[in-house]
C-alpha cells in the first residue's frame, strides 16, 4: 500500500496537472487571462450574495449541488454556462476514488475511447475565490479545477472545470502533516468534519471551494468507484445529460 505522502504527492500532482490542461504554456496563459477579464467584466454580475440550485443529470443518477453567494463570479459564471447548456453532453473525464470526481471539458463531448480529456476549457479563466475556513474540501464539496502555480501563481480557475469532492477521513497526526506542509492550521471544527466525514484537506487554501453536494452522494460516489484507464478516465462514459437551475 502507498504510504500517506506518497499518496498525497500524488493527488496533489493530479488535481495540478490536469485540472482544465497544464500545458498550456506562459503565453497562452497570458491570452486566457486577458480574455478572462473582458468576460468577467463583461457578463458576470458581482453583487448578487444569494446561493443558487443546479440538478446536474448523469448517466448514473442526479445530483443536486447549491452554489454559494459568497463566492459570486464562480457561482455566476457556472449558472451562465448551465443555461447555456454547455455542459450538456460532456464527461466525467476523471475519477479517482476516494479523491475527487472532475467534468467540464467541452473537449469530451463524443470524445473517442481512451483518449486524454481535461485540456478544454471556454477560454478563459475565473479571478480565484479562495475563502478558507469558510469554505474547505469536505466530501461533498464543489471546487474549480485549474492549472498549476507554476504557470498560475494567482490561482485563477478554469472557466468550466469543476470537481467533486470524496475523499477519505483522516485522524489527527495525519491531519496535523498536513497543516505543517500547507503552513496553515486546520481549525477544530474542521477536524472533526475530515475525521468523520471525510474530505481532500491538502487542497485547502488552493483552489476555489464555490459550492456543494445537497442531494445525490450516491450517485458521486457511484461515479468515483467506475473502473478507470491509466488517464483516470471512465472505461464507460459517465455523462453529464443536463443540468437545470433549480433555484
Amino acid at each position: 500500500m502507498k504510504s500517506f505522502k506518497t499518496m498525497l504527492g500524488t493527488f496533489v500532482a493530479a488535481v495540478l496537472f490536469t485540472a482544465c490542461g497544464a500545458t498550456t504554456n506562459n503565453s497562452n496563459q497570458d491570452n486566457q487571462q486577458d480574455m478572462a477579464n473582458e468576460k468577467t467584466n463583461e457578463k458576470i454580475p458581482e453583487n448578487n450574495s444569494n446561493d443558487a440550485t443546479v440538478e446536474i443529470k448523469t448517466s448514473l443518477g442526479d445530483i443536486i449541488v447549491k452554489l454559494f453567494g459568497d463566492t459570486p463570479q464562480h457561482r455566476d459564471n457556472f449558472l451562465r454556462l448551465v443555461k447555456d447548456g454547455y455542459y450538456n453532453g460532456t464527461l466525467f473525464h476523471r475519477v479517482i476514488n476516494e479523491f475527487m470526481v472532475q467534468a467540464g471539458d467541452p473537449n469530451s463531448k463524443n470524445a473517442p475511447a481512451g483518449k486524454m480529456l481535461g485540456d478544454g476549457d471556454p477560454g478563459y479563466t475565473l479571478p480565484a475565490e479562495i475563502d478558507y475556513p469558510n469554505h474547505f474540501h469536505k466530501r461533498g464539496a464543489l471546487a474549480a479545477a485549474r492549472t498549476g502555480d507554476n504557470i498560475n501563481p494567482e490561482r485563477r480557475s478554469s472557466g468550466s472545470q469543476f470537481y467533486i469532492v470524496t475523499g477519505r477521513t483522516f485522524d489527527d497526526p495525519t491531519l496535523d502533516i498536513i497543516a505543517q506542509r500547507s503552513g496553515q492550521p486546520i481549525p477544530e471544527d474542521i477536524r472533526q468534519v475530515y475525521k468523520t466525514e471525510g474530505g481532500t484537506p491538502h487542497l485547502d487554501g488552493a483552489y476555489t471551494v464555490f459550492g456543494e453536494v445537497v442531494k445525490g452522494m450516491d450517485v458521486v460516489d457511484k461515479i468515483q468507484q467506475v473502473e478507470t484507464d491509466r488517464y483516470d478516465r471512465p472505461l464507460d462514459d459517465v455523462k453529464i445529460i443536463s443540468m437545470t437551475v433549480v433555484d
